[in-house]
């Protein structure tokens, strides 16, 4: 095994002076024989939170003959500064002078390139599209091209909840000091002028609920070709951001690859609900073939991996299905197929005859109980469950028994005819496969704002009554449907608390002959030229670690029925753990509740609580976060507290209470 070189922590000026700290894994002989950079520059604290994570990749990256390098963005971690948002302009320079930075060093050879999961693949491609000479590749991992379309915030023009959970989660994550070990005595006033300054994220991201210039600022997807550099994309099918991998390899025009697994939002070798597989080993070949430039076959291999689901129950924590390859993106093995709509049925259009008449679906708001976590982290408790729990508020459609097998590659989506009796409607779709026995699991589901039927630039509201036709896209899936099954459609006016409801319930009317499911069957009658799986990971570097508590995840829907409510109750806190290198004690506890009583659109609450605590000797710090997010009609209404203690002593309070109108959502 390679000997490794680990500098705990060095300092890297920026252009204003600000200083940024950086973890670095280095080659032993990297001084006499310089190697390439690969850098992950993420908020998420390199010297206590992701300080496993981060030593079992890098130290695998030096092992391998690169310099590992883990940058806390400006006001994270040991960082100076204050972060006050995702991605902003300061935060992409500051990325560029990181770089210039890392190639200037002694042990770089002056190539580098960027890996990075969720917002570490968002820089990525942004600090790729801004041409620094030295990003020679990027690998980028759950991150999206599109802030406003498919990110955590909307989704089809509508309010995600997650929206509420992640900035409550950065807003925890703002509120933790750097570590006096490494920044000395200074530790408390940085640390107060971060509890100061960063602010409540929630309101900037629902101070813009359409695609304006907030959301383009950081999407790729307004000039592809501004990327030049050799890209590989990586998601899950579990996960929030799998589509982002099929538009950049439709889109760039620069070498790239896409693998798009089983998993959640997690590197590829930490896996769940599906196989892992040895992504580091995957990783070196990408960095070997563009910062060493070894011809190892890298360039003549298939642009898509892609693993194909099979049927399971919903109650399964597997994924079972295999790998295939498409040599290029999109692959000419698909066929659209369209399937319209009768009075609960699919099928093809000679099976569906042509018939005029409509249906209506008002749904409860219990209608996305059960649907899981929109950014799932492949825990058992945030993937969906029985679409049957879901489906009796919705309008079903079911096709015919298959006689064979049918599958599915890409994404499908819904030509829909349909009218509301409101100004505002969300329609909500998922597509399931129904088992013999009648589980239903879901495939995959999309959302539409109909005031957005148009793009999410220019919202329009709707005229009652007045029939639209519209077009939902649903997320992309690769799923084989077994012979014996059914294939479902739902479709429901709420999907709650995935998404946040209209200002008030609308009746949808839906007119199924007019209407037409499209899917992108793929042929399997051609035979794959590879379906060999994936290498499994093998071990990594471990630093010395005590569990003090485990992980507990938990999430349990509830109806009172002495005053009707119902709750959907969230805990997911990680373990309490000792790095013992460092005599540091870490804890996180995270709570999150969604409610609504009497079906009523005005009651819907989201709540969401957040506790760190950081314990060293007779150093102890604790703080906690708590934002409510409600509605009207008119508003979204947000109350958030944060409060800081150094010991038993509160040092900080702060309270927030921000109304912003909504805008036809």
């Amino acid at each position: 095994m390679e000997e490794i070189k680990i500098i705990e922590n060095t300092w890297i000026s920026m252009r204003d002076g600000t200083k940024l700290a950086a973890k670095i894994w280095l080659p032993s002989d990297a001084e006499k024989k310089p190697v390439p950079g690969i850098l992950e520059y993420i908020p998420y604290r390199k010297r206590d939170i992701k300080a496993v994570s981060d030593h079992q990749m890098h130290s695998y990256f030096a092992r391998k003959g690169y310099a590992g390098i883990r940058v806390d963005i400006r006001g994270s971690g040991d960082s100076e500064g204050i972060l006050r948002d995702e991605y902003l302009q300061e935060e992409l320079l500051d990325g560029l002078d990181v770089i210039k930075w890392i190639a200037a060093q002694s042990w770089c050879d002056g190539s580098l390139g960027m890996i990075g999961i969720s917002w570490g693949g968002f820089n990525g491609l942004q600090i790729a599209a801004m041409q620094p000479p030295e990003l020679k590749a990027v690998i980028t991992v759950a991150s999206s091209d599109d802030r406003y379309a498919d990110d955590v915030h909307y989704m089809g023009g509508c309010l995600l909840s997650d929206n509420l959970s992640w900035a409550s989660v950065m807003f925890s994550n703002n509120s933790c000091p750097p570590d006096p070990e490494i920044v000395g005595d200074r530790w408390r006033s940085m640390w107060l002028e971060r509890l100061k300054g960063s602010g409540l994220w929630l309101k900037n991201w629902l101070e813009h609920q359409r695609m304006d210039d907030f959301w383009k600022h950081g999407s790729v997807c307004e000039d592809y070709d501004a990327i030049k550099c050799p890209v590989m994309a990586v998601s899950g099918w579990a996960d929030g951001y799998s589509n982002t991998v099929f538009r950049l390899l439709e889109n760039l025009k620069v070498p790239r690859q896409g693998i798009v697994g089983a998993f959640g939002h997690k590197y590829p070798h930490m896996g769940g609900p599906g196989p892992a597989f040895d992504f580091l080993k995957k990783a070196i070949r990408w960095w070997d073939q563009w910062l060493k430039d070894i011809d190892n076959g890298v360039k003549d291999e298939p642009m898509l991996r892609v693993y194909v689901q099979d049927s399971v129950s919903p109650l399964s924590s597997k994924r079972p299905g295999r790998w295939v390859d498409e040599e290029t993106w999109p692959t000419p093995r698909l066929e659209e197929a369209s399937h319209r709509l009768d009075a609960f049925r699919i099928g093809h259009q000679e099976q569906c005859p042509k018939e005029e008449k409509s249906m209506k679906i008002k749904s409860p708001l219990s209608v996305g109980l059960f649907a899981g976590k929109w950014c799932s982290y492949s825990e058992a408790t945030d993937l969906p469950s029985d679409q049957r729990e879901e489906d009796g508020g919705a309008l079903v459609f079911n096709s015919h028994v298959l006689e064979d097998d049918y599958e599915i590659m890409g994404r499908p989506y819904l030509k829909l005819k349909v009218a509301s009796d409101k100004r505002i409607a969300m329609v909500a779709v998922r597509i399931s496969d129904v088992a013999p026995d009648g589980r239903a699991t879901r495939v995959t589901y999309g959302l539409l704002n109909l005031a957005h039927r148009e793009g999410h630039e220019h919202p329009k509201v709707l005229v009652p009554g007045e029939p639209y036709e519209v077009t939902v896209p649903l997320n992309y899936i690769a799923q084989r449907f077994p012979a014996g099954h059914m294939i479902r459609l739902s479709i429901s006016t709420s999907y709650w608390p995935l998404a946040w409801p209209a200002p008030e319930p609308p009746e949808l009317t839906v007119f199924p002959s007019e209407s037409e499911l499209i899917l992108p069957v793929r042929n399997i009658k051609e035979k794959d030229k590879s379906e060999r799986g994936l290498e499994e990971p093998g071990p990594l570097d471990e630093l010395d670690t005590t569990l003090l508590v485990p992980a507990k995840r938990e999430w349990t829907v509830t109806h009172n029925l002495a005053n009707n409510e119902v709750a959907l109750n969230v805990i997911n806190n990680d373990k309490q753990f000792r790095l013992n290198d460092i005599n540091l004690e870490l804890r996180r506890d995270a709570r999150e509740k969604y409610t609504y009583s009497n079906n009523e659109y005005g009651t819907v609450r989201g709540y969401v609580k957040g506790v760190r605590e950081f314990r060293r000797d007779d150093w102890k710090i604790k703080t906690i976060t708590r934002t409510v997010l409600t509605s009207d009609r008119k508003d979204f209404i947000i109350r958030a507290t944060l409060d800081a203690y150094e010991g038993d002593v509160r040092v900080f309070s702060r309270s927030f209470d921000e109304r912003i109108p909504r805008d036809m959502i």
